[in-house]
């Protein structure tokens, strides 16, 4: 997958997660609350994998 796919599904599920834990908090649903925890965190590692391929893709044309 490219850097720029990582990316955009990490904010994806970042965002998702992010909602997860306001109807989880809304509802009183803390197994909903720890899905949306989980979600947003692998958003955030997606998202860190992106930077890190273009991070090694700009050392790379650079060399």
């Amino acid at each position: 997958m490219s850097s720029t796919g990582d990316k955009v599904k990490g904010m994806a599920n970042e965002a998702a997660g992010n909602v997860k834990q306001g109807i989880g908090k809304a509802t009183g649903s803390d197994k909903m609350r720890a899905e949306g925890v989980v979600q947003e965190k692998k958003g955030e590692a997606q998202q860190a994998v992106g930077k890190a391929k273009d991070a090694i893709k700009k050392g790379v044309d650079k060399a």
